[in-house]
């Protein structure tokens, strides 16, 4: 049975929440991945968990090393991937709390590396060029929202997520910008993560966690990373309730 990777600060690293979980240490041609693989049963699901930032959150977005997480799940068989991200709402109806499961992304980072591709084989049928117009799978966007809805959760079936560089917040028109852009939410880690695994031919969804509005509105302060840390950790218990809930329910790829 193929495990399903989870990648992010969810809740679920505690090995005492899992069944029979270890760490496997796993190095690919692109480096090491940010942190070692806690495998185990969960939920009666075989799973991959692999901490984003480091279990000590020590990494900043723009130093991941997308590519060796990516691969790493890979490496170690899963075919699906879940992941969790904090992110601000540029849309008044997504609010603190509520969770969305994005259905399209905006790459607005400027110095990640986004493709495995460095370099092509001689000959343009060669090329690797990978389609990515639906790039979050259907299927595991579908089982989170029914299985949020079933939890009673706050959850938004679809939005744009944009993912821009950091490690700073935005300014107040570059919000205002990406709201003219239709993008629905702001954050720092999504769209590489998302790119590369379409690329692997990983199935990939994620569960975004609303924690603040970014800046774009101006009958409250500016965003604070003491309030967006507050916010994410009240939800920390009802986004572990989604991954658990769902797990059982995805099918075998």
């Amino acid at each position: 049975m193929n495990p399903i990777g989870i990648i992010g600060g969810t809740g679920l690293d505690d090995p005492q929440f899992m069944e029979t979980a270890e760490d496997i240490q796993v190095s690919t041609p692109f480096g090491d991945p940010s942190s070692p693989i806690l495998r185990g049963a969960l939920a009666g699901r075989e799973v991959a968990l692999l901490s984003r930032h480091g279990r000590e959150h020590t990494i900043p977005p723009s130093q991941i090393n997308n590519r060796a997480n990516l691969y790493a799940l890979k490496d170690v068989g899963c075919t699906q991937v879940l992941v969790s991200a904090a992110c601000g709402s540029l849309r008044a109806e997504m609010d603190r709390g509520h969770f969305v499961i994005p259905d399209q992304f905006i790459d607005f980072t400027r110095r990640r590396a986004t493709t495995f591709f460095d370099a092509f084989e001689p000959g343009v049928e060669n090329a690797r060029h990978t389609p990515m117009a639906d790039p979050f799978d259907a299927d595991l966007r579908a089982a989170l929202v029914r299985k949020g809805a079933e939890l009673g959760l706050d959850v938004h079936d679809g939005g744009t997520i944009l993912t821009i560089e950091g490690n700073r917040f935005s300014t107040r028109a570059e919000s205002n910008m990406f709201r003219q852009w239709d993008a629905d939410l702001v954050n720092m880690t999504v769209a590489p993560e998302c790119i590369l695994a379409n690329e692997l031919g990983l199935k990939y969804a994620a569960i975004a966690v609303v924690t603040d509005f970014d800046c774009w509105k101006t009958d409250e302060p500016p965003l604070r990373v003491e309030d967006l840390i507050a916010v994410f950790r009240q939800n920390v218990d009802n986004l572990a309730r989604l991954f658990t809930a769902v797990l059982p329910e995805l099918a075998e790829s």
